[in-house]
């Protein structure tokens, strides 16, 4: 019996998968654009780059600036980190380096960064954080009832959520 002569087996149809009556985060549904951007130059955190500055002090993140952690193959620890510095900051930088990666691995929780690669080039100006609103006394009205309470750091407390609720609202721009 040839090829032609047998008749054609109809292929049993594909099942359709079983719907899940249910709510899905969007982060299930769609990849996390920012992680895989971060993922990309070796960050595991984003954080690592918008908190440099509580990681190293102000000084030393004036002039540098995360640009990379390179893992081993299959790894997320002994990683390599690649700073970014200010031309003649480098050398400084480099004398710096073992307080730099306990300060980082310090951030991380456990050994990720064992070297550090410096880059020589231009750090960009990140925005200048604006200081919180200085705590004005609470109002007269409210201070007459937080005068009984005894403690001292729950009165401080207390008076700067009134002198909050009583300083006059933010000037943000309109939402159209």
């Amino acid at each position: 019996m040839s090829k032609r002569d047998r008749a054609p087996t109809a292929k049993p149809p594909k099942a359709e998968p079983e719907r899940q009556n249910r709510s899905r985060a969007v982060a299930e549904l769609l990849p996390a654009i920012g992680g895989a951007a971060f993922r990309r130059f070796g960050f595991v955190q984003s954080a690592v780059v918008t908190r440099w500055p509580e990681i190293v002090g102000e000084r030393l993140a004036a002039v540098s600036t995360p640009e990379s952690i390179r893992f081993p193959m299959g790894k997320k620890q002994d990683g390599t980190l690649t700073l970014v510095v200010r031309g003649a900051h480098a050398p400084m930088m480099t004398h710096l380096t073992p307080e730099i990666i306990e300060r980082v691995n310090r951030f991380f929780g456990y050994a990720a960064v064992v070297k550090v690669a410096i880059r020589q080039g231009e750090v960009t100006k990140r925005p200048e954080r604006r200081a919180p609103p200085s705590l004005a006394p609470a109002p007269s009205e409210m201070g007459e009832t937080l005068k009984t309470i005894a403690d001292p750091e729950l009165k401080a407390v207390l008076e700067a959520l009134a002198a909050g609720v009583a300083a006059p609202p933010l000037n943000l721009p309109k939402v159209r």
